[in-house]
C-alpha cells in the first residue's frame, strides 16, 4: 500500500466511524418504534406474524389488503365499496369492525386523561344505570375515523356530528360504517357515519364531511 493511499484512510477513518454510529443509531431506533408498535398490538403492513401468516398456497407473499395504510392488527376487519379514489360516488362505503378491549380502555383514559370512573372501576360501575363499565363514547366514535382512514386516497376529516344512541360494553365488537350520501365537489364527501354493536343495534349515528385527495403514495407510483 502506497503512503498515499494509506493517508487518503486515515481521511476517511472519522467518516467512517460515524456512519457506523448513525447506522446503529438508526437499526436501535427502528428496533425501539417496532417493539412499541407490537407493545400496541400493531405491525407495519408489509410484515407478517408468522410465515404462515406470509405466504399463501402458491408459497408466494400475500400483498397487503389495503395499501394506503401502514399498520394493522390480526382481530380488526375492513370491507369497502370502491378501491378507486377518482371512482368514489354516492352510495359507495366502508365498513371496519373491532374489538373493543381492556388495554384499548385503558390507554384511551390515560391519553385523554378521560378517567371516569364509569369507564374504569367495576365497583363503581355496577352501582350506576349501566349495572357494569362501559366504554367512553368518544372511543368508540373513533372506529368511525378508522373507517374513514380506510377510504381510497387521503382522507381528511372537516366535520363530525354524532348522537350517542346506546353504551358500549368492554370486548364486544363494534363496526363502524361510512357510506357517501352527498358528493360536494373539489373532493369533498358527505357520509352518514354509524357504529353498531354486536348485535345490529345503532350505538353512535352521525354525519361527517371529508375531504379525499390523492395519495403521496399514487402520486409517486404515477410518475415512475
Amino acid at each position: 500500500m502506497s503512503s498515499e493511499e494509506t493517508s487518503f484512510d486515515a481521511e476517511l477513518a472519522p467518516f467512517r466511524q460515524w456512519t457506523d454510529v448513525s447506522q446503529h443509531a438508526l437499526n436501535s431506533y427502528v428496533e425501539a418504534n417496532n417493539a412499541v408498535l407490537a407493545a400496541m398490538g400493531l405491525r407495519p403492513s408489509g410484515s407478517r406474524s408468522s410465515p404462515s401468516a406470509s405466504t399463501g398456497a402458491s408459497g408466494a407473499e400475500d400483498p397487503a389488503p389495503v395499501v394506503e395504510l401502514s399498520f394493522g392488527n390480526e382481530s380488526w376487519s375492513m370491507v369497502r365499496s370502491s378501491d378507486e379514489r377518482d371512482e368514489l360516488e354516492v352510495g359507495d362505503y366502508v365498513r371496519f369492525s373491532k374489538p373493543i378491549r381492556e388495554a384499548d380502555v385503558s390507554a384511551f383514559a390515560q391519553i385523554t386523561g378521560d378517567t371516569n370512573r364509569l369507564h374504569l372501576e367495576d365497583e363503581f360501575a355496577e352501582e350506576t344505570q349501566f349495572a357494569g363499565r362501559i366504554v367512553h363514547g368518544t372511543l368508540v366514535a373513533g372506529t368511525i375515523s378508522a373507517a374513514l382512514a380506510r377510504l381510497p386516497g387521503l382522507t381528511i376529516y372537516l366535520s363530525q356530528d354524532l348522537e350517542f344512541h346506546a353504551p358500549v360494553e368492554l370486548d364486544e365488537t363494534v363496526t363502524a360504517e361510512c357510506e357517501i350520501v352527498e358528493d360536494l365537489g373539489s373532493d369533498r364527501y358527505r357520509l352518514r357515519t354509524t357504529v353498531s354493536n354486536e348485535d345490529d343495534q345503532v350505538v353512535i349515528d352521525g354525519e361527517a364531511v371529508v375531504l379525499v385527495s390523492e395519495s403521496p403514495d399514487s402520486s409517486a407510483s404515477s410518475e415512475r
